[in-house]
């Protein structure tokens, strides 16, 4: 009677282990499948922003029309590539000049946008 008690009781510890091997199992699924939710929903649209951020500042030229990120309307008058500079003149009739990183630029204003 003792060995079919024991016999019971290492089968119920068996039946116990594989429950807990399953919802480890489940738990790793559910836990991919957010990963991947987050990085579809928050990650991938983040870096495609980015992408196209860099495109905008790289195609900048000489008398484009732009804005900063502070709302500063200007015209590209020359650019400092290697300390990262761009040189707006804010004011045409007083030549107003100020130096902003490349990265304060957040559009390009194009001539058709103006009319």
């Amino acid at each position: 009677m003792f060995y079919t008690l024991l016999e019971a009781g290492t089968q119920a510890a068996g039946e116990q282990a594989q429950a807990q091997q399953g919802g480890i199992g489940s738990s790793l699924i559910f836990f991919a499948i957010m990963m991947g939710i987050m990085y579809f929903l928050l990650i991938r649209p983040q870096q495609k922003k980015q992408k196209e951020m860099q495109k905008l500042i790289d195609s900048m030229q000489v008398n484009d029309k732009v804005v900063t990120n502070s709302g500063i309307y200007g015209r590209v008058v020359s650019m400092k590539p290697d300390k990262g500079i761009v040189v707006l003149e804010i004011d045409d009739t007083n030549k107003v000049r100020v130096d902003f990183q490349r990265s304060a630029i957040v559009a390009i204003i194009k001539p058709e946008a103006q009319n």
